[in-house]
């Protein structure tokens, strides 16, 4: 009898450990954990706890621009055989995002754990192109000028990353490190079944054309539906939907007539939580939903506007009560009504405090001067984790847009978790000004281009964040540079920040109609390099960079016209910029069949740049787009170096 107890001990120690082991299963970070984050949209208010995300890059440490060009800065160090380690991380983590616009050949190899052999080697452009699995689209690939990879690689002891190539330039890789003593089961290139189908599942969600949100609602919850229908007149408030007892927003769909699609940026949405004094969210519509300088753009996973509709499916739990209200800021009389029919999608599980933050925006629009510090997306002191960002920037001097050379900066807790090599390269581009690159509008479902034109010098983008969203315990700085070097380009920026937090920001900017007006400059500057032409008659054409001459090779009956593209209706005067040299022919300005210039001649004994060669004052519409280079050549001056067309606007 005496040795019952003894059994009954063992038992009860042996049944704890097993305990212990289930639910310590249960917390393990895998490939599948990882994979469910970039789906299950009700993942995303939850808090991160003893975590830190964080950044390695190419960036220059100088605080110079040479962010990669010279490779200076692309590697940890250079092994004996002149292979090079970007990446090295010891303890449990997570890479969950990698980018690059200048991906190589050269071999990567990974060391996970085992520090002695790699787990697998893949060729670099393999990691973005799709013909490796599971590096396959949509969560890898390449667009904009950039390359990226959101597929996940959890290691338990550690992760080195090998390049063999000698020479690096541009990259930014994001992990995640774990507290000590968290369980990970570490990468393999051999996909169990279930991470196959988590694969699958989120191929489908990222690339399914018309999302509804049942697509959003992974679980078994009863989601109900407010449906809305109201006209917003002239200085007018309503409400768009009220709820007194808890639960959380699912979705957001507002459809408004054809008409009102650039009003937009004078309607503010206005969302409060459980009765804070503070809103969550106040912010043009036209803003929110992605649009670029007032035109529709963004048709991101989870924000857009696609087939006359918005809509917005961040999950948005609250304790208690919730507001939505609409705000025209047009007050002018003869302004027309707003007619917008809304359906907001919400079920009635409230938000756990201790575990869920609450969605918060963070609008913010300045003109920035030169030397006038980075443009801030977001400073709050609260406990949360960023999830977004949007941005319209433009120059306030005609230009190219050399103001999105500035690097992206967050700063958590104190601590510079993330300093980037450039702004299109923070919003996973590259080589904006590039045709085929970043040159236009163009959606992706977790970043994209909202617009870029040289001629107005203006651009955009968007970066959204699921597995790879930076939690704060205290205090988060995101911000974003306005040029090469010490914010040097003078610029206009309007931004909007998406997070969850424990309360809302302590102080918040208003829409005004000053703040929300759109920039334009007076000076245009036209680049053939990034126009549309058409050309009648035999010409060479050999384009470089922007800034340096185009090399135009005529023949007497060639006739090349040029399309501006959009730009406002109105009357400009013309200027022509281009270089004169021993091989230089002449030529002519038209529009249409109409010459507005005599015949210029470009040749000389040296070489000399023409600045701003005033030719004629000129009207520009729909029906009068275009304009038309004609030549004369003889043999030995044969050749014509455009540099760029100006455009200055008629007041």
């Amino acid at each position: 009898m005496r040795f019952i107890p003894i059994i009954i001990c063992s038992a009860l120690l042996v049944l704890c450990i097993n305990l212990k082991a289930q639910t310590n299963n249960k917390n393990i970070i895998t490939t599948a954990t990882e994979l469910k984050q970039l789906y299950d949209i009700s993942l995303l208010p939850t808090y991160r706890n003893d975590t830190r995300e964080a950044e390695i890059s190419s960036y220059d440490t100088t605080g110079d621009n040479d962010d990669g060009f010279s490779g200076k800065y692309s590697f940890i160090r250079r092994n004996a055989d002149s292979s090079l380690v970007i990446f090295e991380q010891y303890g449990p983590g997570v890479i969950n995002h990698f980018h690059t616009p200048t991906p190589t050949d050269d071999m990567l190899d990974f060391f996970i754990d085992d520090m002695s052999h790699p787990a697998f080697s893949i060729k670099y452009k393999d990691l973005f192109s799709g013909k490796v699995f599971p590096f396959s689209k949509p969560l890898c690939g390449g667009e904009l000028g950039g390359y990226y990879c959101y597929f996940p690689i959890p290691y338990q002891k550690g992760l080195r990353i090998i390049c063999r190539g000698k020479q690096l330039q541009f990259h930014d890789i994001q992990y995640r490190s774990f507290p000590e003593g968290t369980q990970v089961k570490s990468f393999t290139i051999n996909l169990t079944g279930e991470e196959n189908q988590l694969l699958a599942r989120i191929k489908n969600l990222w690339n399914k054309e018309d999302k509804q949100v049942n697509d959003f609602v992974v679980n078994d919850e009863q989601v109900f539906t407010s449906n809305v229908s109201l006209t917003l007149n002239a200085g007018e408030t309503k409400s768009l939907f009220s709820l007194n007892e808890g639960g959380r927003i699912v979705g957001i769909v507002l459809e408004e007539n054809e008409a009102n699609k650039k009003i937009c940026k004078q309607v503010d949405i206005k969302i409060t939580w459980d009765n804070e004094t503070a809103p969550a969210v106040y912010t043009p519509l036209a803003d929110f939903f992605g649009y670029a300088f007032g035109e529709p753009s963004m048709q991101s996973l989870l924000l857009s506007y696609k087939n006359n509709k918005h809509y917005c499916y961040y999950h948005m739990p609250f304790n208690k009560q919730a507001g939505m209200q609409l705000i025209n800021r047009n007050s002018s009389k003869e302004a027309s009504a707003i007619t917008i029919k809304a359906k907001i999608f919400y079920t009635k599980r409230k938000r756990d405090p201790e575990t869920e933050g609450r969605f918060y925006t963070s609008w913010n629009s300045n003109s920035l001067p030169e030397e006038g510090g980075p443009h801030i997306f977001l400073h709050t002191k609260s406990k949360g984790h960023y999830v977004g960002s949007i941005l319209q920037a433009s120059g306030l001097h005609a230009g190219i847009t050399g103001f999105f050379e500035g690097d992206d900066s967050t700063v958590v807790d104190g601590n510079t978790i993330i300093h980037g090599t450039g702004s299109e390269d923070y919003f996973n581009g590259g080589w904006y000004a590039v045709h085929g690159r970043w040159d236009g509008r163009f959606s992706l479902p977790m970043h994209g281009a909202l617009d870029y034109s040289a001629t107005y010098s203006r651009t955009g983008g968007y970066r959204f964040y699921l597995d790879d969203k930076i939690p704060f315990n205290k205090e988060i700085y995101q911000s974003i540079e306005h040029g090469p070097v010490h914010n040097n380009i003078p610029a206009q920026y309007t931004s909007l920040a998406l997070f969850y937090s424990d309360k809302a920001p302590a102080a918040f900017l208003k829409p005004t109609n000053e703040l929300c007006k759109i920039f334009t400059t007076d000076t245009l500057f036209l680049y053939l390099q990034l126009l549309q032409y058409t050309n009648l008659g035999e010409v060479s054409i050999n384009c470089s960079w922007l800034g340096e001459d185009v090399i135009i090779k005529p023949n007497n009956e060639t006739l090349l016209t040029i399309y501006p593209g959009n730009i406002e209706t109105g009357k400009y005067k013309l200027f022509v910029e281009f270089s004169k040299h021993q091989e230089g022919c002449e030529f002519s300005l038209w529009q249409r069949q109409t010459q507005i210039s005599d015949w210029i001649a470009t040749g000389s004994s040296t070489k000399e740049k023409v600045n701003e060669f005033y030719i004629d004052g000129i009207s520009y519409s729909d029906n009068n787009n275009s304009l038309s280079l004609r030549f004369k050549t003889k043999p030995g001056q044969s050749t014509f170096l455009l540099n760029r067309f100006v455009l200055v606007k008629v007041k």
